[in-house]
C-alpha cells in the first residue's frame, strides 16, 4: 500500500475512534451517539477534519479558534513547548489531549489525526510541517512559510510529492481587495504596472540590538532546548520568549518575514509574480555611545529599504521593480491622493505604479482604491475572480481563509483551489527570504551590492558570502 493510500486508510480510522472516544468522554456513559441517528446539523465523521496543532498559544490560540468556527473541525491534539501560552487553548478545548514535544505527538499519534496546524516561531516551521507531510498530513502553517529558502522550496515540493493539501496564514490572500486590485488591472485600468512599493511600520519588537550578556533562569513552563529546537544552543534570556524572537536572525526573519507575506501576496497576485532575479537593500544604522557606530549581525536591522526585480510575466510589459520599506520608512505620497486622505493605512500599505494610473491598498489589501479615490467609484468592472465565503466568523478574510482549508482537506488533494497552497505561497516565501539576503549582507564585508539570483540553483551567483543564509545548519538532533 502507497504513503498516501496508508495516510487515507489512517484518516478515515482517526475519525471513527477520535468521535467515538470524544462522544463517550462526554457523556460519562456508554450512549448511542447522536452522530449514530444523524439528524438536523448532523455532519457524517467522514466530513470532519481531524486537527493537531502544534504551536497553540497567541497567534496559534486565534488559528486553533478559527478551525473550529468552521463547523468541520475537530481539535483533538495540542503542542506547545511553554505551558503558560497554551493554557488558554488547554482551557478552551478540554477533550484534546496535550503534548510538549511535537516529536511524540506524532509517534504516538499519527493515526488518530488528518491534518497539522503549525504555529510556532519561523525557525520550526519547516521542520514540524515537513514531518507532517511525509505521513501524508495536510498542512497549515503561519507565514511566513519558512525562515530559510531551501526550506521554502522543500515545502513546495513536498506539497505535491505526498499529495497533501497545504495553506499558508496569511489571511489577506482571501480577502476580497486582492482579487479588486486584480480585476482593475487586467481590465486595463492603470495601464501596465512597472513600480511596485510596499511599507510597514513593523518592527514593533527590539531590532538593531546587542544579546542580552545576562542569562536569566528559564520558567518552569517552559522547556526551552524543545523551544530551541533547530536554532543553535544559547543560554535562556528574559524578554525573548513569546515575543521579541522575530528581531533575531537564529529564530525570525525580520519585519520582511512578518509583514512581508502580508503586503507583497497582492502584487504576486496582481502582476503574476514567481521568483526575483536581483536584490539591493540600504538598513538603518545603530548608535552605542556618543558617534559610535553599532554593528550586530545577530540582529535584524531596525530598518531597511530593500529593491527587488522581477522579470517579466505574462501580465506585464517588462520587469517590475518592487521596493519594500520597514521601521517606518514610506514611499512619497502620491501627488494623485487628497491631502487629507489616508496613504494606506497605520504604517502599512501597498502602491501599484502603472502606465495610466496607480491604485492601493491597505495591510491584507484592504481598501482597494484607485488614484485619485474619486476615480474608485466611477469605475466598474466585472467580478472575474471568485471571492472567498466569509465563513462562519462573517469576515470575508480571516473567517473564510481557514475554513476554505478545513474544506479543502475533508475534499482531498487537487479537488478545491486554496488562496495560498504552498505553490503560491513558496515563492512568494522565497522572494521575500531572499530579499534578506540582501540586508543580511550589510553585515559582510563587500556585501553592499546588488546580488544577482540563480534562481534554479538557489544561489547568489556574485556574492558567494551570502550563500550560507540560503540554508542553515540545523542543531545536532535535529534534521529533515
Amino acid at each position: 500500500m502507497s504513503e498516501n493510500k496508508e495516510a487515507d486508510k489512517n484518516s478515515t480510522s482517526s475519525r471513527r475512534e477520535f468521535l467515538k472516544t470524544s462522544t463517550i468522554a462526554a457523556a460519562g456513559i456508554m450512549i448511542v451517539p447522536r452522530f449514530v441517528l444523524g439528524g438536523k446539523g448532523f455532519i457524517a465523521p467522514s466530513d470532519r477534519l481531524i486537527i493537531a496543532s502544534v504551536g497553540v498559544g497567541g497567534k496559534g490560540e486565534s488559528d486553533i479558534a478559527n478551525f473550529a468556527k468552521s463547523g468541520k473541525a475537530d481539535i483533538a491534539y495540542l503542542c506547545d513547548v511553554d505551558d503558560r501560552r497554551a493554557a488558554t487553548t488547554v482551557k478552551n478545548f478540554p477533550k484534546a489531549q496535550y503534548y510538549k514535544d511535537w516529536r511524540k505527538l506524532f509517534e504516538k499519534e499519527a493515526k488518530h489525526f488528518d491534518a497539522v496546524s503549525v504555529s510556532t516561531p519561523d525557525h520550526t516551521h519547516a521542520i514540524v510541517a515537513y514531518h507532517a507531510m511525509q505521513m501524508g498530513k495536510h498542512v497549515y502553517v503561519q507565514k511566513p512559510l519558512t525562515h530559510d529558502i531551501a526550506e521554502a522550496r522543500l515545502l513546495t515540493d513536498a506539497a505535491k510529492k505526498y499529495k497533501v493539501v497545504t495553506q499558508m496564514g496569511n489571511q489577506g490572500a482571501s480577502n476580497d481587495g486582492t482579487r479588486q486590485l486584480a480585476e482593475w488591472y487586467d481590465a486595463d485600468i492603470i495601464g501596465d504596472v512597472h513600480t511596485v512599493y510596499c511599507w510597514t511600520n513593523r518592527p514593533v519588537w527590539p531590532q538593531g540590538i546587542q544579546w542580552p550578556a545576562t542569562k536569566s533562569e528559564v520558567p518552569k513552563e517552559l522547556d526551552w532546548d524543545l523551544w530551541l529546537g533547530t536554532a543553535p544552543y544559547k543560554e535562556y534570556v528574559d524578554n525573548l520568549v513569546p515575543f521579541n524572537w522575530r528581531g533575531w536572525w537564529d529564530y525570525g526573519t525580520g519585519a520582511l518575514g512578518d509583514m512581508g507575506c502580508h503586503l507583497v501576496e497582492a502584487p504576486f497576485r496582481v502582476l503574476g509574480l514567481k521568483y526575483a532575479k536581483d536584490v539591493q537593500a540600504s538598513v538603518g544604522t545603530v548608535y552605542v555611545g556618543e558617534f559610535k557606530q553599532g554593528r550586530f549581525p545577530d540582529s535584524c536591522p531596525p530598518s531597511s529599504h530593500i529593491t527587488l526585480t522581477f522579470p517579466k510575466t505574462n501580465k506585464t510589459k517588462g520587469d517590475i521593480t518592487l521596493h519594500w520599506m520597514d521601521g517606518g520608512i514610506q514611499p512619497e505620497r502620491p501627488e494623485e491622493l487628497g491631502p487629507n486622505e489616508r496613504f494606506g493605512d497605520d504604517g502599512n500599505g501597498t502602491l501599484f505604479i502603472g502606465t495610466k494610473g496607480k491604485m492601493i491598498a491597505s495591510t491584507y489589501s484592504a481598501n482597494p482604491l484607485l488614484l485619485p479615490t474619486s476615480h474608485t467609484k466611477e469605475v466598474n468592472v466585472p467580478k472575474k475572480f471568485a471571492r472567498v465565503p466569509p465563513g462562519v466568523g462573517g469576515r470575508s478574510g480571516a473567517d473564510g481563509h481557514y475554513a476554505q482549508w478545513v474544506e479543502g482537506c475533508i475534499a482531498g488533494y487537487g479537488k478545491t483551489e486554496l488562496s495560498s497552497s504552498f505553490d503560491v505561497a513558496g515563492p512568494l516565501t522565497e522572494a521575500l527570504l531572499m530579499a534578506n539576503l540582501a540586508v543580511r549582507g550589510h553585515d559582510l564585508p563587500g556585501g553592499h551590492i546588488k546580488m544577482l539570483w540563480d534562481n534554479d540553483n538557489m544561489r547568489i551567483t556574485n556574492f558567494d558570502a551570502a550563500n550560507k543564509f540560503i540554508k542553515r545548519e540545523y542543531r545536532q538532533g535535529w534534521s529533515l
